[in-house]
């Protein structure tokens, strides 16, 4: 087992990055201005091997946050009590600074569908993903973080705004909130809306983490912009602009650069970070 002694209780208000294995000599030789990394839960999940020494490795030099992406929180079935466990024992060990989950549902019975899929905002809905985020918290004994999804559609039959339906699971559970900036952008842009006014709505005294990532830009059957929630490209200026704006009504906090597709060399991914630490220390 990892000597924990050294673990870092919190994330600093720092640039991190999404860390792939491909990084690891330079991130560790050349970390520019990143002191903490995100790792994806479910690739740490086995019983030993490289991730878990590459991880055990780094948790020596920065701040750890795990990001679930299976438990689907959302879902309508009651959650995976084996993934769950699995997601304790990685936590127990690693002990990160900060564990995230997505506000999306990814199960139907038996299925596991490898998406991340979206939610109307009802009380039902409230109700039971209030419920998934106490037993999660229950079981790993600390406090998560959700974030919240990129959306391309609304469903009609929402009683609640998004930023309201956040502001609620607080309330009901204690949880924080990842504040994903990039999947402002995307969805109110897909949904016509203005993502200043979602950031001015959005409970920001509750935000813990911010993320940052690339996008695609297409259009729908109509001409209108559809923007893709794709993490394979530079943050577009916009979403540089949106991270500022954000960034004054929160204060300093963590930022993540995301990019887990088309992934580039680490100079291309440390001249992200270094302009999150431009942004964080104009």
């Amino acid at each position: 087992m990892r000597d924990t002694s050294h673990s870092f209780e919190t994330l600093p208000d720092a640039p991190g990055v999404g860390y792939k294995s491909q990084h690891f000599a330079a991130l560790q030789s050349d970390p520019g201005p990143v002191e903490w990394v995100e790792v994806h839960a479910e690739n740490y999940m086995g019983d030993g091997g490289r991730p878990l020494a590459q991880l055990s490795a780094l948790a020596e030099q920065f701040a750890i946050s795990v990001h679930g992406v299976g438990l689907s929180i959302g879902g309508e079935e009651p959650l995976d009590t084996d993934h769950l466990a699995r997601l304790k024992r990685l936590c127990d060990w690693i002990r990160p600074a900060s564990f995230s989950e997505h506000l999306a549902w990814s199960t139907h019975g038996a299925e596991f569908l490898n998406d991340l899929l979206p939610l109307p905002y009802t009380e039902a809905t409230l109700a039971r993903v209030a419920d998934h985020i106490i037993q999660v918290q229950d079981v790993l004994g600390r406090r998560m973080l959700l974030e919240n999804p990129s959306s391309y559609l609304a469903f009609a039959e929402s009683t609640l705004s998004e930023t309201d339906f956040l502001q609620e699971l607080t309330h009901k559970t204690g949880c924080g909130l990842l504040l994903d900036v990039n999947n402002v952008f995307i969805s109110s842009t897909n949904l016509g809306v203005s993502p200043q006014d979602y950031i001015d709505a959005y409970p920001t005294n509750q935000v813990g983490e911010l993320h940052v990532g690339g996008h695609d830009r297409d259009t729908d059957d109509h001409g209108a912009p559809l923007l893709i929630d794709s993490h394979d490209a530079p943050v577009s200026d916009p979403v540089w602009t949106l991270l500022e704006y954000t960034l004054a009504q929160t204060g300093p906090k963590p930022v993540l650069v995301e990019w887990d597709n088309d992934v580039p060399d680490w100079n291309t991914l440390k001249s992200e970070a270094l302009r999150v630490s431009g942004v964080l220390v104009p």
